[in-house]
């Protein structure tokens, strides 16, 4: 049958209204995010490859105010990050640029770079790539990678004023704190925020040598897998297969196999861990601290105190600073924030703990943006204290012009029997024991590493974020957690600063961790929530205020761990991070002792030895003992302190 025929019949068969079909509209465009159409209406976006001293090239994405112009010019604020600028592509734009939403409607030129080695930059990936405090014209470290990119940055990109800033939370804050080294003339302003300072001693991944397992294991299950040529997007994530973290890191082979029979041996920071157990030169290259000297640039350290990854990189990059370079314009800002949250969340409540007012917006408006302001828009008219510190508890910001506070005294909360804690005046200097008599003991009490003291009371893969200020009533009421608390306070008793365990113990083994929790008992009539969807029961909540763990060996050195001598009394020392809280009239100050805090740390097993390559059969019960001049040393502000809320 002809072609004309076969159409003809085809269309006497089909209904009339088929005849003449309506076309099909096209589908609309998806409606830009709210965020990115703001962006992109207030910057235009420019992509660069920026050359190294070395030949290497770093990609970095440029957003400039589109007002800029001879008339306008802009400072430039920079971040440095191993994490991505994403995204990519110049007619691509991200639903936020900066700290801040204030800070982008104030105008900044905006520029993120991906560091040397990660994603769009060339050259190898180093953790925490060591500083070179000498280098030849060539030599190349994240001192002189941010040398160059704000060398090229003021020279290259216009309408800048040729004042730049840095800032970065977590690991884009080491950046920060390396970038001010040796810091380029343009370079007038630092804000590392939850810096990274020291991975052995207290950031992240160890406590005073303990191993932060989940938190290491799950970082580096991803971000430790190396990528193959320049690349847009990162591995996938790890999956455990259960939300039981207690369940799953119970049965991990030892930690010295996890790179090759869970990460298919692709994670090569892994088994740089396993094989640097102890605070060898590997580490200490590591350790940014000693390098913070003769630094330039205002700085601006921030972080949370109930930041459960870097609260410790904060107080001592800003402490660094402060003794390495006193010409330095340094502040310190700390906040009742978890990791970043300044950043990213209201900061008015952790939990089941609230805050009394949305403390990150506060921080955003009056702190940050004012910093910036000033140095680089030579805003004369801010000011900036030299500590900027919320007081928890009483929930009020502090402006202070030092940190801790001069008038702060320092006491003892002596452990005593029964279970009895007690506030004592102690005359000795700063960093003097207060040992006394060994010869009793007050507790005892056995440690089994196959049946950990867990670090909150739920399931949980991670290292939750809200262990910081978790109740913890489910860990006092254990038999091997020993328990000292005070009478009901008849005033407000504010601590402030470091604060410094001094231990006297004794176990039944040749190593051992020791866990110190200080911990605010509310009332027992403390008012629940109103609403309380959550249904928490706030009377008698045992709110942690800060805990940390020494693991024995490392006592005495960090480099040579030795053995405790099973069943002698022994003083084990140890700092840990700063608080800033107020205990009310009412409550009860409380500290707690124990030997295991999983899957937090790593089960010790109690013996000396190499700790990652533990397995089942080396995990040993100990008889742990505490003795009568075991005591916490704190700094109390009295009661009339000076520094005005704010």
């Amino acid at each position: 049958m002809r072609r004309s025929a076969l159409l003809a019949l085809a269309f006497t068969t089909l209904p009339l209204f088929a005849q003449t079909p309506t076309p099909t509209p096209s589908p609309s465009p998806t409606p830009e995010p709210k965020g990115v159409a703001l962006v992109r209406k207030l910057y235009t976006k420019y992509e660069h490859r920026l050359p190294m001293r070395d030949g290497a090239k770093l990609f970095a994405s440029v957003y400039v105010p589109k007002d800029a112009g001879p008339e306008k010019s802009y400072p430039i604020l920079l971040v440095r990050t191993p994490y991505s600028v994403k995204p990519y592509g110049s007619d691509n734009y991200p639903e936020r640029l900066g700290p801040s939403e204030l800070a982008m409607k104030d105008g900044f030129i905006f520029v993120y770079e991906d560091v040397r080695g990660r994603y769009q930059s060339d050259g190898e990936f180093v953790d925490m790539r060591p500083h070179r405090p000498k280098k030849g014209p060539a030599d190349y470290d994240e001192s002189t990678d941010t040398w160059d990119t704000v060398d090229w940055l003021v020279k290259n990109v216009p309408y800048n004023n040729g004042r730049v800033g840095i800032w970065g939370i977590s690991y884009p804050g080491f950046y920060a704190s390396a970038g001010m080294i040796d810091a380029h003339p343009a370079l007038k302003a630092a804000s590392p925020q939850a810096p990274i300072a020291d991975w052995f001693v207290g950031d992240d991944f160890h406590h005073n040598g303990a191993f932060f397992l989940p938190h290491a294991f799950n970082f580096f299950s991803t971000f430790g897998k190396p990528r193959k040529g320049l690349v847009k997007e990162g591995p996938p994530r790890f999956e455990h297969g259960t939300p039981d973290g207690y369940r799953y890191f119970s049965d991990l082979p030892p930690l010295s196999e996890v790179n090759e029979k869970l990460f298919e041996g692709n994670v090569a920071f892994w088994k740089e861990i396993v094989e640097h157990d102890t605070y060898d030169a590997f580490w200490q290259a590591r350790n940014l601290r000693p390098h913070l000297k003769g630094i330039r640039p205002a700085v601006m350290t921030v972080g949370g105190w109930f930041d459960a990854e870097n609260l410790f990189g904060a107080l001592q990059t800003y402490r660094s600073v402060e003794t390495q370079s006193p010409g330095a314009q340094n502040t310190l800002v700390m906040g009742p924030w978890v990791h970043g949250g300044w950043n990213r969340t209201d900061g008015d409540a952790l939990g089941a703990v609230t805050f009394g007012d949305k403390t990150s917006l506060f921080y955003r408006e009056r702190i940050e943006l004012p910093f910036f302001q000033r140095h680089l828009k030579l805003r004369a008219d801010v000011k900036v204290p030299e500590a900027w510190v919320f007081e928890t508890g009483t929930n009020v910001w502090r402006a202070l012009d030092s940190w801790p506070p001069r008038a702060a005294q320092k006491k003892t909360l002596r452990f005593g029997p029964g279970g009895r804690l007690t506030v004592e005046n102690n005359g000795g200097g700063p960093g003097e024991p207060s040992h006394g008599s060994t010869e009793t003991h007050l507790d005892e009490f056995v440690s089994d590493p196959n049946r950990p003291v867990p670090f909150i009371a739920d399931t949980s893969i991670g290292m939750k974020r809200e262990y910081m200020t978790a109740d913890q009533r489910f860990a006092s009421s254990r038999p091997d957690v020993a328990v000292y608390q005070t009478e009901p306070l008849e005033e407000d008793v504010t601590l402030a600063g470091p604060l410094q365990a001094r231990l006297v113990v004794s176990t039944t083994g040749t190593d051992s961790d020791w866990v110190v929790k200080l911990v605010d008992v509310y009332p027992a009539d403390f008012p629940d929530p109103d609403p309380n969807p959550g249904d928490l029961k706030m009377g008698g909540y045992q709110q942690l205020v800060r805990g940390d763990v020494m693991r024995g060996k490392f006592r005495s050195s960090y480099e040579k761990p030795e053995p405790f001598t099973p069943g002698a009394p022994t003083h084990v020392d140890f700092a840990l991070n700063d608080v800033f809280h107020t205990f009310r009239r009412g409550h009860r100050i409380m500290v707690q002792v124990q030997c295991t805090w999983f899957p937090l740390v790593d089960r010790n097993p109690q013996k000396l030895m190499n700790d990652f390559g533990a397995k089942a059969s080396d995990y040993q019960k100990a008889t742990q003992r505490l003795y009568r001049s075991s005591a916490l040393e704190v700094l109390v502000l009295p009661p009339d302190r000076p520094g005005p809320p704010r």
